[in-house]
């Protein structure tokens, strides 16, 4: 058998057996009581509907993700990228029309079987509990946004990658680095203003009280806002978030009205002293600085394999081209993936916990925090007690009461 083709169901199935491992221990470590930090927030109901919601995303979640592990298994031992590829060749196109033609029909074809997933996580789950408010008609606006503006944005990138390693020879992968870089960096200043605006309405945030907190929060830190809005969260869902997103003039803080209605002024101040920390820290520069790294390692590892003959007869392909190794490639690739995720989410949590001290201490107030953290977490019945193999690999967040901790040890 094919030693490719081995190795990549042997990663398919492990991959599939670590996140399993990592959802039912998950569940397994549910605890039945308030911890003692909720209680007065919890009550019984609410924390046992907290811990229901948990119990139905994991039940979906590995529904999910074993349909969509059987599937890929069965179409890649079936041949079925070779059937598409034949499809697309029959149109006599030029390769990186062809390129385009054969990633977006598989692309789409991923988005159509796990849109049925979509819907029902939306309407079903989300609806139980609460949090959803998107209608069918936002609903089916968002998919048809989301598929119009990957292909706006997706098929130049794909059009410069297959040209390079059709053109370029030996240094091809260098290029295309640099280009993609390139893209993702502007895409990063733009996206704020016109990329964003497509699926939510944004509004400065009105003169007040909280504003006038904020920005006296950022002067004590010589932090130039850019602009503070609030976003209309509400349109899908009940949730609560704040975000800061953007560089340069594009740069912005931004407020779910959901927040604005659940939480006091210096509570909101204590969550945007994070977000901004979060940016005086310079995290968000070094972490485009570290995904570019790895990037340029994907590009380099990428120009080893996109022509490998082995590669394409494990998936059973008649033609050897650019774009297919583009794709194949990512199936080779997972492992490297996996853990450079493991060591990003690792590292954002220690940044999270950064964050946290330079918020109580720009913003002085290490209750208010807490208590807006506190809240956030009822809100949007987060799972208080997750596991620790589960954090390991998943969580870009330390568990709400370890972050507690931390930030009451900062006394």
């Amino acid at each position: 058998m094919n030693k490719y083709l081995v190795f990549i169901l042997i990663i398919l199935l492990a991959r599939y057996l670590v996140d399993l491992a990592a959802e039912w221990l998950n569940v397994r470590n549910m605890s039945m009581h308030v911890p003692d930090e909720f209680k007065g927030l919890y009550d019984d109901d609410r924390y046992r509907k907290s811990q229901e919601y948990l119990r139905d995303n994991t039940r979906v979640g590995i529904i999910r993700d074993t349909f969509h592990t059987g599937i890929i298994m069965v179409f890649i031992v079936a041949g079925g990228f070779d059937l598409v590829d034949r499809f697309v060749r029959g149109f006599g196109l030029s390769s990186i029309e062809s390129g385009l033609m054969f990633t977006g029909i598989l692309a789409l074809s991923v988005k159509i079987i796990d849109l049925p997933f979509s819907v029902y996580d939306t309407f079903f789950i989300e609806e139980k509990y609460g949090f959803n408010r998107t209608t069918s008609g936002v609903f089916v606006m968002d998919f048809f946004k989301l598929i119009l503006m990957t292909a706006v944005i997706g098929a130049p990138v794909l059009a410069v990658v297959i040209w390079f390693f059709e053109e370029a020879g030996g240094l091809a992968w260098l290029y295309c680095w640099v280009a993609v870089a390139l893209i993702q960096i502007c895409l990063m200043f733009v996206a704020p203003a016109m990329i964003m605006p497509l699926f939510n309405r944004f509004e400065p945030l009105e003169e007040g009280e909280l504003k006038k907190a904020i920005e006296d929060c950022a002067r004590s830190q010589d932090f130039e806002i850019k602009g503070i809005y609030t976003m209309d969260g509400s349109k899908r869902t009940a949730r609560s978030n704040a975000f800061f997103t953007g560089f340069g003039k594009f740069r912005r803080i931004v407020l779910f009205d959901t927040l604005l209605e659940k939480h006091t002024v210096q509570e909101l101040v204590s969550i945007i002293g994070h977000e901004i920390g979060h940016y005086t820290k310079k995290h968000i520069l070094k972490g485009v600085l570290r995904y570019m790294l790895t990037s340029g390692a994907a590009f380099y590892l990428l120009s080893l394999f996109i022509g490998n003959q082995a590669l394409f007869l494990a998936f059973k392909m008649q033609n050897v081209s650019v774009y297919a190794g583009l794709v194949f490639f990512g199936f080779l690739f997972e492992p490297f993936a996996v853990a450079t995720g493991v060591i990003e989410n690792y590292i954002s949590r220690r940044q999270e916990h950064e964050a946290d001290k330079f918020a109580v201490e720009a913003c002085g107030s290490p209750e208010a925090l807490i208590s807006g953290l506190k809240k956030l977490s009822v809100d949007n019945l987060s799972n208080l007690t997750p596991h620790s193999f589960t954090v390991f690999m998943r969580h870009s967040h330390p568990p709400i009461q370890e972050r507690i901790a931390a930030i009451r040890a900062m006394d």
